[in-house]
């Protein structure tokens, strides 16, 4: 039986992160008789699970790269929601760089992470990967064309606060730009825009102006929330009421984009304007998750990309992977409390 609720998250704009600083996801697993506790604040032995997800008890929210992974490896998870935000996905060259669309990109060396220890924790390759792919496609090139020169890369990344604090790493790739032994490198994120100001780095090619959602689709675009499934069929009222509170944070962000971008600084590991480059002034009227026909759909895009690219294990039903009801009844439990009495 399970005693504690597990939550993990990526240090990017979620509603449950939300949830979660206002403190409303430690009085759900209160209600519930349970213990509250989060990955980033625990030991190496359980942290882990962030990538395996063999931990129950636990509701993840974060890249899609690991979540896919972990299933694909037959992790026992269910998908019970999705959210989508836009991050300044970019391909950045340097200052005197000549490249300037992608076009200008055929025959570049790109920088990919290598290899981390296993496909779940290999995310920043798929990423950077996935990034030019969808780059290049609109010059009507592919990752063919380019050449690609693998990064060092933290073989065992490690998702606890203390030392996400210290390292404050979420870019691959700068020191080789910048001592010119790449051309061009993928970036997301708000500490990416800050990063790529600092260096005087230069935007090759705006992956958020692309013209359909399909050539943004990456690791966190769209971000899948999943829970282990042991906790679904035992305590399926506690995962309705994280989605609850995940969806009230989620009507609060949508009045107060200064307090979500507080919050954010925290979560992202990065400064006031880094945040307001990377996600704009709309992004939080839009963090309620859903399982939308077209969210799925784009996250089965991922998967494919993924299962090409040797990132999964095995290949695996989508459709069956997801679990619709709890989302359901969350949504119905908030629409009845904003009906005036």
């Amino acid at each position: 039986m399970t005693e504690t609720l597990w939550y993990t998250r990526c240090p990017v704009p979620t509603a449950s992160g939300l949830a979660h600083s206002l403190g409303w996801l430690g009085a759900t697993a209160a209600d519930a008789g349970l213990e509250f506790g989060v990955l980033q604040d625990a030991g190496p032995e359980l942290a882990g699970h962030h990538f395996l997800h063999e931990l129950p008890g636990l509701i993840r929210e974060g890249g899609n790269v690991p979540a896919l992974a972990a299933r694909a490896q037959g992790s026992p998870t269910r998908l019970i929601g999705l959210t989508w935000i836009d991050e300044a996905q970019a391909i950045l060259v340097g200052p005197d760089s000549p490249v300037t669309d992608a076009a200008g990109l055929a025959g570049a060396r790109v920088g990919v992470p290598a290899w981390a220890q296993d496909q779940a924790r290999s995310f920043p390759r798929a990423m950077a990967l996935h990034g030019f792919a969808n780059a290049l496609r609109p010059a009507g090139l592919t990752l063919a064309d380019v050449r690609i020169v693998e990064l060092d890369v933290e073989r065992d990344p490690q998702v606890r606060t203390e030392i996400q604090s210290a390292r404050r790493s979420t870019t691959w790739g700068i020191e080789e730009l910048l001592a010119g032994e790449v051309d061009a490198v993928y970036v997301k994120g708000a500490r990416a825009a800050e990063v790529a100001k600092a260096n005087g780095l230069r935007v090759a090619v705006d992956l958020d102006s692309s013209a359909t959602r399909r050539l943004r689709v990456n690791n966190g675009t769209p971000r899948p929330i999943t829970v282990h499934a042991d906790l679904l069929e035992s305590r399926p009222e506690v995962v309705i009421g994280f989605l609850a509170q995940s969806l009230r944070a989620a009507d609060w962000a949508a009045g107060d984009l200064d307090g979500v971008r507080a919050v954010l600084q925290r979560e992202t590991l990065s400064g006031p304007e880094g945040v307001a480059a990377a996600y704009g002034a709309e992004f939080h009227r839009g963090l309620h998750p859903s399982l939308a026909e077209e969210r799925v759909e784009l996250l089965g895009v991922q998967k494919q990309f993924l299962y090409t690219h040797g990132f999964l294990a095995a290949d695996f039903d989508l459709e069956s992977w997801v679990a619709p009801e709890p989302l359901a009844r969350a949504r119905e439990l908030v629409a009845a409390e904003r009906v005036p009495a």
